[in-house]
């Protein structure tokens, strides 16, 4: 028996464009389904909004994208940050600079208070990503 955390993000009709940016910085696969191909889409304006997307990507990687349809409540702001961490530093510090390049670094990758090296940003979608390279060289 296993039990996995995925983290799902709302967005507000971006949720097809924001996958596949995630896919180029990620890599992997991505599956995605439709309002109207779900049978969901009787609002004319949500049948091509993306009902449910995953990426599958190296290391254990998942997670998934929606958009919410003006008929359901919220989905503007963020109370979570998405957390990548590990010791691949190159990979962790692509992953860092791929998503702040189009949005904003908040906090630089640079060493922190207990030796790992840190950062933050918000990509172009308006989510939160925290980085943290275990063990890094100075």
């Amino acid at each position: 028996m296993t039990v996995t955390l995925n983290p799902y993000i709302n967005l507000r009709g971006t949720a097809r464009e924001a996958m596949d940016f995630y896919q180029t910085v990620f890599g992997g696969e991505v599956t995605r389904s439709t309002f109207g191909e779900s049978g969901m889409g009787d609002d004319p304006a949500s049948k091509d909004l993306i009902m449910h997307s995953q990426l599958i990507a190296e290391d254990g990687l998942t997670f998934m994208v929606s958009d919410a349809p003006d008929s359901m409540p919220g989905a503007e702001g963020s109370n979570i940050s998405m957390s990548l961490s590990g010791d691949d530093a190159d990979r962790l510090r692509g992953w860092f600079d791929a998503l702040a390049a189009s949005g904003a670094v908040t906090l630089p990758l640079e060493q922190a208070p207990w030796g790992d090296h840190f950062g933050m940003c918000t990509d172009a979608y308006g989510v939160d990503w925290m980085v943290n390279i275990t063990g890094a060289a100075s």
